[in-house]
């Protein structure tokens, strides 16, 4: 199957190589050209604030696909072409260098980017953000023993980074703007495990504080709040959530709500582009919203979806999403949309692992947050994902109830 021009992938990240395989997998025997701007394999990025901080993993270890790979499915991959134009009447992309590349179809993938941390200060040498390899070798060679790290923001890189600091014999101290961690994320309750077990590794943990300025001359000394006070410290991470990069999409006039807005096929207002991963939001069937996910697994499955659809396949993306984070001994895993709950039940899965159910108004499971061992709660999380895929309205009493087996409320269901 192939048509005039390549099929044209704009972003050279996990969403990019992943939808370049699936578009050889599905039939696409024309070119493929994927555009990246990293100078570097396209590599997943959850190790950066893990393993790669940690000193377990290196950057090359994180490359999606080896470059043979790209050579042997005739994937035409640049890592140093960054795009500066979308030229949606003569389909082409217009590169920085001025180079023009037709397309056939085109896939936005070009991910999210740190939100700016706009004080007073915030460029300062010692003051660093998330995002690609050389921010977390940057990040890496501050976490020396006895270092005192100041982490702004409590949403799951921040805190994973503070998990990490912690690791690498850092003292840390975590300041959230929010009443509580992770509001837009998971429930209270699953937050509150998580700031317990940090608290417990000695985190100073501290919420509704407001970020004044950060001080120091040369480098970064200190963070002062609004109250006067001063965090000495000698160096911050900022991690105040993310925005999508919708800069070329914006400029080419297609539809921007929360992200590139796509439809059910992750389909642009223009039938030719498409956009997958953290940077469009889209239509959920499971929650009537639109809704923007940042994380690894929807980049992955959107990827393969928005593949399948440039090929003409029409298929309406419905994945259930699921996510993880592991902070010190611990495992967050994450099935469904826990925010949107009304109502959280807890299922006791081990000595310390318990499983949040998470229903709406009507009953239906939504979610499912496990935390703890892997091994306890990894299974309950994954069947919860097709429980919550057929929206299933279960007793609470079952869902608490650890010699209720998941599975049996599934058949149950599907019968």
């Amino acid at each position: 199957m192939s048509s005039t021009g390549p099929m044209m992938i704009v972003g050279g990240g996990q969403c990019g190589a992943h939808a370049a395989h699936a578009l050889r997998e599905h039939g696409w025997d024309g070119a493929i050209t994927l555009l990246g701007d990293e100078g570097r394999l396209p590599y997943e990025r959850p190790p950066l604030s893990k393993s790669v901080l940690l000193g377990q993993k290196t950057a090359e270890q994180c490359a999606i696909y080896d470059a043979a790979f790209y050579l042997e499915q005739h994937i035409e991959l640049r890592v140093d072409a960054p795009v500066a134009a979308i030229d949606r009447v003569q389909r082409r992309v217009v590169l920085a260098d001025g180079e023009a590349i037709g397309y056939h179809r085109l896939l936005i993938a070009t991910g999210a980017e740190p939100r700016p941390f706009d004080v007073p200060g915030s460029t300062m040498p010692g003051v660093h953000a998330l995002r690609a390899v050389p921010d977390a070798h940057a990040i890496a060679g501050e976490l020396v023993p006895g270092r005192r790290i100041a982490v702004i923001g409590a949403g799951f890189i921040g805190l994973e980074i503070a998990a990490a600091a912690v690791v690498r014999g850092c003292d840390v101290i975590v300041l959230e703007a929010a009443p509580r961690a992770l509001m837009r994320a998971v429930p209270e309750v699953v937050a509150a495990c998580l700031i317990d077990r940090h608290r417990q590794m000695g985190v100073d943990v501290r919420f509704g504080v407001q970020v004044d300025c950060l001080t120091g001359e040369a480098h970064v000394t200190g963070v002062k709040l609004a109250d006067g006070s001063i965090v000495p410290c000698d160096a911050v991470v900022v991690g105040v959530g993310a925005s999508p990069r919708i800069a070329l999409a914006q400029a080419a006039g297609l539809d921007i709500d929360n992200g590139i807005a796509v439809d059910g096929m992750l389909r642009t207002s223009d039938p030719h582009i498409y956009a997958a991963g953290d940077v469009c939001s889209f239509p959920h069937p499971h929650t009537g919203h639109r809704i923007r996910l940042e994380c690894w697994k929807n980049a992955e499955d959107q990827a393969r979806a928005a593949a399948r659809n440039m090929l003409g396949h029409g298929e309406v993306y419905s994945a259930v999403p699921w996510f993880w984070s592991d902070q010190y001994d611990m495992t967050i895993q994450i099935a469904g949309l826990p925010a949107y709950s009304t109502t959280t039940v807890v299922r006791e899965t081990g000595a310390a692992s318990r499983v949040f159910f998470a229903l709406d108004a009507d009953g239906a499971l939504i979610g499912a947050s496990g935390v703890g061992r892997a091994g306890e709660i990894a299974r309950d999380v994954r069947i919860a994902q097709s429980l919550i895929a057929q929206r299933a309205c279960i007793e609470p009493a079952l869902l608490a109830d650890r010699d209720v087996k998941l599975r049996s409320l599934l058949v149950a269901e599907v019968q």
